[in-house]
């Protein structure tokens, strides 16, 4: 019996993955903060960050990233269940804690450190090799020799350390990092029942966008949907000037296009700015705006042997004078009323794939 009773309890939750770069990929997206809100889930991790209550950033990492994933999650008694019914599985009781998010990312960075020297050290012999053929792996790499390591993330019990195992090429690095009591605020509302616009097109071309204005040193950007032209603009102005993209309307560029009335906010430039590492990485971006000037941003980024992973950013406005609101609301109507009900059709088409981004967010 006493045996038996010092059998040590599985940890709660335990994951190997035989590679890093997606999960760091997907978790730099949202490094605008120095701690970020962990939720350990059945299917996946979940990571929140916050910047004064007026940007969230939200990246989800699925089961399907890892090669083993388990967890060993507390049960909900008959009581807390009743009281739950109404709720998905998901709202049950879970582990949830913070940690440092530079901490973490530097420590995902060592897995593959070996491959990323040998390729740095051919770079510096020859200054001739480009930049895309030094990311390659070539025929001397550890993932071709196949000397392939593995990253397993484990957490043992409510309150202790959060806890990376790095094995790669006979070499081990072990690193705990400290958990803080969660502290995630409230998500930052958002009405999808109320949306004013939204727009779907490949993330790429609104990060050219911010590029183009990037020069001018913006302080604020501000954002246009529309029935008419322009579409969808985004203006900035700055110390250095002030310009301008518009985006023309056809399928070729909006895949999805639908806007009820018109809709214009403005927001801290760098804020939007935060969120050019989520466009370099994923291949189509879901823009929405709700009724309260609520501008959503949903990723959807394609992993290679897994399902589609997906970032959430939520963003507040400038408040704006309700002056200002009633005559833009008042250029919106009238000319481009009977184009704003034959998009309505055009955006049926990315509902379904925006509806999964939302469900993932």
């Amino acid at each position: 019996m006493e045996a038996s009773s010092s059998v040590p309890s599985p940890p709660l939750f335990r994951a190997v993955a035989n590679s890093t770069r997606p999960l760091y990929q997907l978790l730099r997206s949202i490094n605008f903060t120095n701690k970020v809100h962990v939720d350990i889930t059945e299917n996946g991790l979940r990571f929140s960050a916050d910047h004064a209550r007026v940007m969230q950033g939200v990246t989800h990492w699925s089961k399907d990233l890892f090669t083993s994933y388990t967890t060993n999650l507390p049960e909900v008694d008959n009581q807390a269940a009743a009281d739950h019914d109404d709720d998905d599985d998901e709202e049950s009781p879970r582990p949830s804690f913070q940690i440092s998010l530079p901490a973490f990312l530097e420590t995902l960075q060592i897995f593959g450190a070996t491959d990323a020297a040998a390729r740095q050290a051919k770079a510096d012999v020859d200054p001739y090799r480009s930049n895309l053929r030094n990311y390659r792996s070539d025929a001397f790499s550890n993932h071709i020799l196949g000397m392939s390591g593995t990253c397993s993330l484990s957490y043992a019990q409510e309150g202790g350390p959060f806890s990376i195992v790095l094995e790669e090429a006979g070499v081990t690095t072990t690193c705990n990092l400290t958990t803080y009591l969660p502290e995630a605020p409230e998500e930052i509302p958002f009405d999808a029942n109320d949306l004013s616009f939204k727009i779907i097109t490949q993330a790429r071309w609104l990060q050219d966008t911010l590029a183009e204005i990037a020069p001018t040193s913006p302080d604020k950007l501000t954002i246009i949907a529309s029935r008419r032209e322009p579409y969808l603009r985004l203006s900035s102005t700055g110390v250095m000037g002030s310009s301008s993209v518009d985006f023309a309307k056809g399928r070729d560029l909006l895949e999805t296009f639908s806007v009820r009335k018109r809709w214009v906010q403005t927001f801290k430039f760098d804020m939007i700015k935060s969120a050019t590492e989520a466009m370099r990485i994923a291949s189509k971006v879901s823009l929405r705006g709700d009724g309260q000037g609520v501008l959503n941003m949903q990723f959807m980024v394609e992993v290679e042997g897994a399902s589609p992973s997906f970032l959430d950013f939520r963003f507040i406005p400038y408040a704006v004078n309700e002056d200002d609101e009633e005559d833009e609301d008042g250029e919106g109507e009238g000319e481009g009323e009977g184009e704003g009900e034959g998009e309505e059709g055009e955006g049926e088409e990315g509902e379904g794939e925006d509806e999964n981004m939302q469900v993932e967010g």
